[in-house]
């Protein structure tokens, strides 16, 4: 592949273990049909290492003209991709899960260089799923099998799933690689193109992965562009060769994405994120539930996660005593350079999130009854004094009516509340306008069982609360989205059509 574009130097092909050179060597440029190439209108936006305030790397700031050609691009490659038999798309996608695997560890670094994730807890995690995404959907290339379907004796009548054409995906930051391999992997063995649109805090991981790919797939089946919303986005989505959309974001977001896909009768899939209870009973493993407290809630991540644990109910006779607990083993974890091993909390990942957190947090400090349990402990090093860092904080005391309690606040914010009767629980977990995700803590199976039915959430964990994993359905209900990822399902359901075909042979 050439990946040379005017004044642009080819990344590295060896895996190349310093972030920063590799984010200088991804400088100023998009990823069309197969090439590197700038903005046309030339311009550049920067990005900023959010531990220290310094910029690393600049990105091409694309606009209508940018994605009209990567989609004409998309759409010419695709005719040909459609044409491969989808085992071969599959075993093309899976060499890609190869190439990624042997630079696992260079990608861990440079997400974590761009978003504040710690490397050790967070970016080298989301790297290894990331593989696992592209090795898993490699393997259902068979998969797109229609049925055949009694009509009538002297009447074959057969349905075969057939792609889409170009599928248009835009992604956020908090797990940028993680969330296009959901959306790129199933697109890509169904037979369709990708465009994808890059968050503007974090380009150049996903930059680089497209390039990998580039390198085993046919160019121009797979375009990564970065640039803002409105210049970028918007023209993505109405762009009349895009017969997909795929988008991970907001609520208002999604619902302009959803209103553009109506006006052009297209499918579209909205993962608009959550407000994900976590039950806790009395009669857990209460140590394990801890454990998975700390992990629901994301902390490591800096609680950027859209199934975070932002509400935790805690059965009243054990409540002082989680929240204790919680206090100490959050107060354990180690803030600092999220390249450093010895880190266990990153940053937050640009200047206006760290602002909205420390709003919600100020305003839950002054509600009257409530306590701000402040934990962690600010990095001391100097070179970090411009690092987007903020203390996680514990709130009990708030009402069910708080803003922290009913929004989604996207920082290191959890809500602890105590309650007597699993009725009385379950309404309060479900008098949300998000159904994400839920878990529930308990040793009585029947209870848990049983509330896991009837909580309105996409995805409900019984004593674990894992990350997205392949093979298993992941979307919500009710404003967090519509449509599944991750899944078999997904692959059929969200990136194919299925057309009946009926031969007369009498």
């Amino acid at each position: 592949m050439d990946t040379h574009s005017p004044g642009h130097t080819a990344a590295p092909t060896a895996p190349l273990l310093d972030p920063f050179a590799l984010a200088k060597a991804l400088s100023g440029v998009h990823l069309i049909g197969g090439e590197y190439v700038p903005a046309r209108s030339g311009r550049r936006f920067p990005v900023v290492n959010p531990a220290t305030g310094i910029q690393v790397a600049e990105a091409a700031e694309g606009d209508a003209a940018d994605v009209d050609a990567a989609v004409q691009n998309a759409a010419r490659a695709q005719k040909d991709w459609a044409k491969l038999p989808a085992r071969k798309r599959g075993a093309l996608v899976y060499q890609c899960a190869a190439l990624l695997k042997e630079h696992q560890e260079e990608l861990s670094r440079l997400i974590a260089l761009e978003t504040g994730k710690a490397l050790r807890t967070e970016s080298r995690v989301e790297a290894g799923v990331v593989a696992d995404i592209f090795e898993f959907f490699g393997g259902l290339g068979s998969e797109l099998k229609g049925e055949s379907v009694p009509f009538a004796p002297n009447v074959l009548s057969v349905t075969v799933r057939e792609p889409l054409g170009v599928v248009g995906a835009i992604i956020p930051w908090n797990v940028p690689m993680l969330l296009m391999a959901l959306k790129v992997a199933p697109a890509l063995v169904a037979g369709n193109a990708v465009v994808v649109k890059s968050a503007e805090e974090a380009p150049l991981a996903v930059l680089r992965i497209c390039e990998l790919m580039n390198r085993i797939l046919p160019p121009g089946v797979f375009n990564m562009l970065s640039g803002m919303g409105p210049e970028c986005g918007a023209p993505l989505v109405e762009h009349p060769l895009v017969k997909k959309l795929t988008f991970t974001g907001s609520v208002e977001t999604g619902k302009i994405v959803a209103r553009a896909a109506a006006e052009k009768l297209i499918p579209v899939t909205l993962e608009l994120g959550g407000k994900s209870p976590m039950i806790v009973f009395a009669d857990c493993d209460f140590d394990k539930t801890v454990s998975g407290a700390l992990t629901s809630m994301r902390f490591t991540r800096q609680g950027q996660s859209c199934t975070a644990a932002s509400r935790i109910y805690v059965e009243r006779p054990i409540f002082d005593r989680f929240v204790a607990a919680m206090t100490d083993a959050v107060n354990t974890m180690v803030m600092g350079d999220p390249l450093d091993e010895k880190t266990d909390i990153g940053t937050i990942v640009s200047e206006g999130q760290l602002e909205k957190v420390r709003g919600f947090i100020e305003e839950g400090t002054k509600t009257p009854g409530a306590t701000a349990h402040v934990c962690s402990a600010m990095p001391t090093d100097p070179a970090l004094k411009k690092g987007l860092f903020i203390q996680p904080v514990i709130f009990t005391g708030l009402t069910k009516d708080s803003r922290l309690v009913r929004e989604e606040i996207f920082g290191p914010v959890t809500v602890i509340a105590p309650f007597d009767e699993p009725e009385a629980v379950l309404a309060e977990a479900n008098d949300s306008e998000y159904g994400l995700a839920a878990s529930l803590w308990t040793n009585n199976l029947k209870v848990g069982l049983d509330l896991a039915h009837r909580l309105e959430a996409g995805l409900v964990q019984i004593n674990q609360n894992l990350v997205v994993q392949a093979n298993l359905s992941y979307g919500g209900v009710k404003s967090s989205g519509l449509g599944k990822e991750a899944s078999l399902e997904a692959m059929l359901e969200h990136f194919t059509h299925k057309k009946t075909i009926m031969v007369n042979m009498g």
